[in-house]
């Protein structure tokens, strides 16, 4: 799945129409508040992003999903009517796999895009985590429980597995905080607490693995990989 957010209507159409007619599924959204709850629903395999946009603009979106664990290796090509070479420099220097300005030529997008996608997948190493009875593979974005796939929201499934990666790390709220959801904690949010329970309660027997290091945060412990 590809996602395109691009807010001129007939570019929109004419990249999504063309992607779809070549076999790549795509799917193309207006406004950044669209593509964030499509995001929290699938994930793509590759995204294909405006700079000047209604709501947020581009750069920012893409800061945010650099610093989010699971999106921080999406793949993502800036398509702009700026072509600058500042605004280019911009754009890569803040975490763009390649960078299109417009007007485009639809083949030259064809082929910028699957040839990202062969680079990301030769260079991606699968990672995968088994503790217990628990696996997760976050590429793939597979959590599973004894073989049953388990549901998460994507703040759940970002938080179990930033614990994951560094394992037998203590993080505190603040780094949880800062990592997952982007800000400072003020010493008073309980968001990290209330995620930790439903994950936990997600899990079922498995959110064990889970600890409470009382005082300071959370960390994975128990098991083996």
């Amino acid at each position: 799945m590809i996602y395109l957010l691009e807010d001129d209507d007939s570019i929109r159409e004419l990249v999504t129409y063309t992607l779809n007619s070549q076999g790549m599924e795509a799917e193309g959204f207006a406004r950044p508040s669209q593509f964030w709850k499509a995001l929290n629903q699938k994930m793509p395999s590759l995204v294909l992003l405006d700079i000047m946009l209604p709501e947020e603009d581009g750069i920012a979106i893409l800061k945010k999903l650099r610093s989010s664990a699971s999106t921080k290796k999406l793949p993502v090509i800036m398509l702009t009517a700026k072509g600058s070479e500042y605004d280019t420099v911009r754009g890569l220097d803040s975490g763009a796999d390649d960078y299109i300005p417009k007007p485009f030529r639809m083949m030259e997008l064809l082929s910028r895009i699957r040839a990202l996608l062969r680079r990301t997948e030769s260079a991606e190493k699968i990672e995968e985590y088994q503790i217990g009875s628990l696996y997760v593979c976050p590429s793939q974005h597979i959590v599973k429980v004894d073989g049953k796939a388990i549901v998460l929201t994507l703040k759940e499934f970002e938080l179990l597995c930033l614990l994951l990666s560094k394992r037998e790390m203590v993080f505190t709220r603040s780094q949880l905080l800062n990592q997952i959801w982007g800000y400072e904690f003020d010493g008073e949010s309980r968001t990290v607490d209330v995620h930790i329970r439903s994950l936990r309660q997600k899990l079922g027997d498995a959110g064990e693995c889970i600890e409470t290091v009382r005082g300071v945060g959370y960390k994975i412990g128990g098991g083996n990989f």
